[in-house]
């Protein structure tokens, strides 16, 4: 598409480029490397008091990029899960496994073990780096799966030895989180102790694959998008133009409260962040929200990025009115539709407009943003970002009128190169021109800016993280005593949308409460229906389909 049938181009705020230029980093790490060299005693992360600068972030990624090669054998290719939260034992384990030629596969720590072992075995993972608090699921699933070797971290890794130890004991007696036993004999720790393993730089392109990023579909079976060093270098570059403008004469200090597993955080609060040589403030538990302000209300930051159900839950809290947003720049949200109410409450009381940008695990994930001078919050996910083309097609793939709503598809250099080894899958999304097709029903008005109407997907957002009504429904119906299963979203105040689970029983006296307990141990907990309704019958189609749409 030339620029001129792009007529959204002539509306993006001024500096914004049409075009971004990624040729010049061939990876990851060049593309980080540009900072450290520039600015290697600025802070990269900052976790629980402990900051670490670039000129660290590069040595200690370094020696654990030498442990897994010598120590551990990793080649080019090799594909190493990281099932961790936000630490800092995650952005330097991540930079290792990329530094060493490897792929990652983010992993949530909270998947039970029938969700790890999906992930592990259709990615052929031999390596596992886990949070030794976390390791229970791993323990029931590891001798049936393809995993030869287990890499252990803590909480406290990577902090001062009085202090790592105080972390490390706060988490094991006073939130319960002991570590399983058999898994702390290869730390990771240990893999900085060596310093006489030798790195081996390892040549590495921009179709070179980075990432696994696991994600589901309309079938709800879990699917990795393949995305490449090529797409999230050219993702990084485009919101960097959008968003940088935000920060001039700023090394911004980010509120990482989304965990870096999550694509959103870990284009934006990672790679965006280290483009604009800040420092992330990484969140382990944003759920505590007692201790999420606790951290915050003292912190000068210049950024925060977050969900729906995040900003929510923060206004609500009585200690809100004492974190300092003196310095707030930048409000980003994305995972999820914001809601206008939360949108609202926020600007009025930080001064801050809520910007609002939109993506997917498939792009990367960015395809739109709004301006960052943005007066205020619109509804709109914004125009789309430099070397992205968008467009709205019908259900023939013609594309629509200005103003008319059709499914929104997207082509840029950010879009995945396809589903890991799901070729049919692929097809399902990917046109052979290049072209995305998001799932989502859109309208483009005469300026570019997007709304998103509805779904085609039967996805359910809740909080930022996507939920599969196939994968639910088949958990669900896999109890003794449940005949039928329908699963739908419904709006929820907080979460953005919640699950509702619609059962047949086959034994009268099942109550919901037996279902959730089951549900605990096959799900995690995001996919957990809140809601449980006991009905007959269940609507079905013609050809005995359950009519998902009756039961909204």
């Amino acid at each position: 598409m030339s620029e001129t049938e792009r007529y959204w181009l002539k509306h993006m705020p001024p500096g914004i480029p049409a075009d971004i230029d990624s040729s010049a980093y061939p990876s990851i790490w060049a593309l980080a490397n540009e900072t450290i060299e520039q600015h290697p005693d600025l802070p990269a992360y900052h976790h629980l008091g402990k900051t670490i600068s670039y000129r660290q972030l590069d040595l200690l990624s370094k020696q654990v990029a030498a442990c897994l090669q010598n120590r551990y054998n990793v080649r080019k290719g090799d594909r190493i899960a990281l099932m961790l939260p936000n630490t800092l034992a995650h952005p330097i384990a991540m930079f290792g496994i990329l530094r060493a030629g490897a792929i990652v596969v983010n992993v949530n720590p909270l998947f039970t073990a029938r969700e790890l072992k999906t992930l592990v075995n259709d990615s052929g993972t031999r390596i596992i780096i886990v949070l030794s608090n976390f390791t229970s699921a791993l323990n029931k699933i590891i001798r049936e799966t393809c995993i030869e070797k287990v890499i252990s971290s803590q909480t406290g890794d990577f902090h001062s030895p009085i202090r790592g130890w105080l972390i490390n004991t706060y988490v094991k007696y006073i939130k319960g989180l002991k570590p399983t036993a058999g898994y702390t004999d290869n730390p990771l720790t240990g893999c900085i102790r060596d310093n006489q393993l030798s790195f081996h730089e390892t040549e590495i392109q921009q179709n070179d694959t980075a990432f696994l990023q696991y994600t589901g579909g309309t079938s709800g079976i879990p699917k990795a998008a393949i995305l490449s060093h090529g797409n999230i270098i050219a993702n990084t570059l485009q919101a960097h133009a959008c968003i940088s403008q935000a920060f001039r004469n700023i090394y911004p200090h980010v509120i990482t409260a989304i965990p870096l597993y999550h694509i959103f955080a870990l284009t934006a609060n990672c790679f965006v962040v280290i483009r604009l040589a800040g420092c992330s403030h990484l969140i382990t538990n944003p759920r505590d929200m007692n201790n999420f302000i606790r951290e915050i209300k003292n912190i000068k930051f210049h950024a925060i990025t977050g969900v729906n159900t995040l900003f929510s839950s923060m206004l609500r809290h009585p200690g809100f009115h004492h974190i300092d947003f003196s310095e707030l720049k930048l409000t980003l949200a994305g995972g999820m539709s914001v809601q206008e109410s939360v949108a609202l409450s926020w600007q009025q009381t930080t001064n801050s407009t809520v910007i609002e940008a939109y993506g997917l695990t498939e792009a990367s994930p960015a395809i739109t943003t709004n301006p960052v001078d943005s007066a205020q919050f619109s509804g709109s996910i914004g125009l789309p970002l430099p070397s992205t083309e968008v467009s709205i097609r019908d259900d023939d793939g013609t594309p629509l009128a200005v103003n008319s709503a059709g499914e929104l598809w997207a082509r840029g250099p950010q879009v995945m190169r396809g589903y890991w080894n799901r070729p049919d899958e692929t097809k399902t999304v990917l046109t052979d021109d290049g072209w995305l097709k998001t799932g989502d029903i859109a309208t483009m008005d005469e300026r570019g800016y997007i709304k998103i109407v509805d779904r085609k997907k039967d996805m359910i957002i809740v909080s930022g993280f996507n939920a599969y009504p196939n994968e639910i429904e088949s958990v669900l119906t896999g109890h003794p005593d449940i005949h039928e299963a329908g699963v739908v979203g419904v709006k929820d105040k907080v979460s953005g949308e919640t699950i509702k689970a619609v059962i047949v029983k086959s034994r009268q006296d099942l109550t919901d409460k037996e279902i959730i307990a089951y549900c605990r141990g096959n799900l995690a907990a995001y996919k957990i229906p809140k809601i449980i309704e006991f009905r007959d019958t269940l609507p079905k189609s013609d050809v005995g389909k359950i009519l998902r749409r009756e039961l909204r």
